[in-house]
């Protein structure tokens, strides 16, 4: 009776000597929690009973898919166009960039002739192609994918569209060469961009890179442009 009337049912997280914001996150991640077994429960039961309609809506999703997506950049040829140089950082960060992409583009292109093939009976049907069915049907980044992938919070079609766009930099760079501004953003890795960036003013001044650090302007937008 005691510890029913005076312990609350959730405690301060205070007394663990935490943050309070610690409950804030802890709610968050028990909602997520449901929802997501909530999600699981509903595709699962929608896989069973599935309808040829469904499954022509994710045949054609695969196959959009498959037809946005750009062959994988020549990592050989760039490597020649680009050659590591002392005095040129950039060149190390549009290669590295390409590879990265290369093996998440591999991925998504791989998994989605894989389950189409699938779907349409010509292999078999495992059970990583049938997470990659839940999630498409539900609007999420296959975990697969995500496996190999720059972080998102993106549904998979503007995620889809996202990574046509960073392709899409990156081959202008490799066409035109290095850019006068960078999609900061849209960058893989972004810490290898920025460590290049210091690499060279730290060469081209002769001043110890550790001793460089990044300053930042916060400029007015312009709100006709918005």
């Amino acid at each position: 009776k005691h510890i029913n009337e005076t312990i609350p049912n959730d405690p301060s997280p205070e007394i663990f000597g935490l943050h309070t914001n610690a409950s804030i996150i802890r709610d968050l991640n028990a909602s997520l929690l449901f929802l997501d077994g909530m999600n699981e429960t509903l595709s699962s039961q929608a896989s069973q009973t599935a309808s040829k309609e469904s499954e022509k809506l994710i045949t054609n999703m695969l196959s959009d898919i498959t037809s946005m997506l750009p062959s994988n950049f020549d990592i050989e040829t760039a490597k020649k166009k680009f050659p590591i140089d002392y005095n040129e950082s950039m060149n190390t960060v549009l290669v590295q960039e390409m590879e990265r992409f290369n093996n998440l583009l591999t991925e998504i292109r791989q998994s989605c002739l894989n389950l189409h093939d699938a779907m349409l009976g010509k292999v078999v049907m495992t059970a990583q192609l049938e997470e990659i069915i839940i999630a498409l049907t539900l609007r999420k980044i296959p975990a697969n994918w995500m496996k190999k992938s720059y972080p998102s919070l993106k549904n998979v079609g503007a995620y889809i569209h996202d990574f046509i766009k960073r392709l899409e930099f990156l081959q202008k760079w490799y066409d035109d060469g290095k850019p006068q501004c960078f999609w900061l953003s849209g960058f893989f890795f972004t810490q290898a961009f920025l460590t290049g960036a210091m690499q060279n003013y730290a060469r081209k001044y002769k001043i110890p890179i550790d001793t460089l650090l990044f300053d930042f302007d916060m400029l007015e937008a312009d709100n006709d442009k918005m």
